[in-house]
């Protein structure tokens, strides 16, 4: 799998897994992984060079990571060669609008799902709840109308009701609405906001 993901074409996201790999886990996604009496199976969808996948990884889950950068997957399958999680991570290249989703426990999406193409997010997302099993869940974000990248081409936004009929039928554990003015993972000043979202499907 490793030489499958040797090939170089996305240069663009080189500075953010630059920064991602030395980031620490997110303290969001700690507390979604504490929600869980037991290990299952996640998907990680973005996963990048593993910053959430690691921490997934560490606390027994299997996981299915899906980037379309190969190169971070490539260096995510040897930091998790490296600590002995190889076993449990599949890397699953392309893009995640693309990507089949197989039943999970938990779908992760730190800040990837804006980025999809505006036109085929309704598709991916009918994608993510149907991977859902019964007491799964979703944690992620969502753009609101007020981040500094609204309006450029190919981000996605949201308004509020229109996350909340997103989530209509699954149980809401966090919604919230996020403004502030900081920087990107490439050090860039950008005025933030989004949505908080962790998910359940009942049962």
């Amino acid at each position: 799998m490793v030489q499958e993901l040797s090939s170089g074409d996305n240069a663009q996201f080189r500075a953010y897994h630059a920064r991602a790999r030395t980031a620490s886990a997110r303290p969001g996604l700690i507390a979604v992984l504490d929600r869980f009496s037991c290990a299952g199976r996640a998907i990680d969808l973005g996963a990048g060079t593993g910053r959430d996948t690691l921490p997934i990884l560490e606390r027994g889950w299997t996981v299915v990571a899906i980037d379309r950068d190969r190169d971070a997957l490539a260096e995510l399958h040897q930091r998790a060669t490296g600590l002995g999680f190889a076993g449990r991570l599949q890397l699953r290249p392309g893009r995640m609008e693309d990507v089949p989703l197989p039943r999970a426990d938990l779908v992760v999406s730190s800040f990837a799902l804006p980025l999809c193409e505006p036109a085929r997010f309704p598709a991916l997302w009918r994608r993510i709840r149907r991977a859902l099993r019964p007491g799964a869940r979703f944690a992620g974000q969502l753009y609101g109308p007020r981040d500094g990248w609204a309006g450029r081409p190919g981000v996605c936004i949201h308004e509020r009701p229109a996350v909340e009929a997103l989530l209509r039928g699954l149980v809401v554990e966090q919604l919230d609405e996020v403004e502030e003015d900081s920087v990107t993972a490439k050090g860039t000043p950008k005025h933030w906001h989004f949505f908080e979202i962790v998910a359940r499907r009942s049962g």
